[in-house]
């Protein structure tokens, strides 16, 4: 038996979102229809409001309704440090820690040779173009994940930023806290042998 088209139709838009499957996405259907009107409604001025009120920041490339950005803009934040991430996503993470107070700038990716990302896929121009505008930047903290793909970004970063004589730093990789050692994998922790910190 088929589903009424808008059922259908409306299952194919959920399994467009990453990590949903046919069950998943006809469960959300389902949950959708029995849904008051007015919270349907909502939910779908939502999702069209994010797609037109959201665009990236012209300084750093986080996720903004306004340009620049409330981080680029907040002159009480440390200007001598830009904290580099893979999404905008990251920026959210980092922000709740409420531990880093510098600016931002988001790549929208990681050079992925397999995927045919390079570096003019990324955006590396610009965060070099503001490295050079501003001289106020005396570190450059590395912050891709912890993936091959993530490493060969910072190295590049890396070997890019360095010969302007600013600092480039990664954050520490390692056991996570609670981890037992004898369950971390190789690469965990010869990560956190490299990352150990004087006590």
């Amino acid at each position: 038996m088929q589903y009424p088209e808008p059922i259908a139709k409306l299952i194919d838009s959920y399994m467009k979102l990453p990590g949903i499957g046919n069950k998943t996405a006809t469960r959300l259907a389902f949950y959708t229809v029995d849904m008051n009107k007015e919270d349907v409604k909502e939910f779908s001025q939502a999702l069209i409001a994010t797609k037109n009120d959201l665009h990236y920041c012209s300084i750093c490339g986080n996720l903004t309704d306004e340009d620049p950005c409330e981080i680029c803009r907040d002159k009480t934040r440390d200007q001598t440090k830009i904290l580099v991430v893979e999404q905008p996503k990251d920026i959210m993470v980092m922000e709740k820690v409420q531990e880093y107070h510098g600016l931002y700038h988001v790549l929208h990716g990681v050079l992925s040779p397999i995927e045919g990302k390079g570096p003019e896929d990324l955006n590396i121009s610009s965060l070099i173009k503001r490295l050079q505008k501003n001289d106020k930047v005396k570190e450059v903290i590395v912050a891709t994940n912890a993936t091959p793909e993530g490493e060969a970004t910072a190295m590049y970063l890396s070997k890019l930023i360095k010969p302007a004589g600013i600092r480039v730093t990664r954050l520490a990789h390692g056991l996570s806290v609670g981890t037992d050692i004898e369950y971390a994998d190789e690469m965990t922790l010869y990560k956190a042998v490299q990352g150990r910190t004087e006590m």
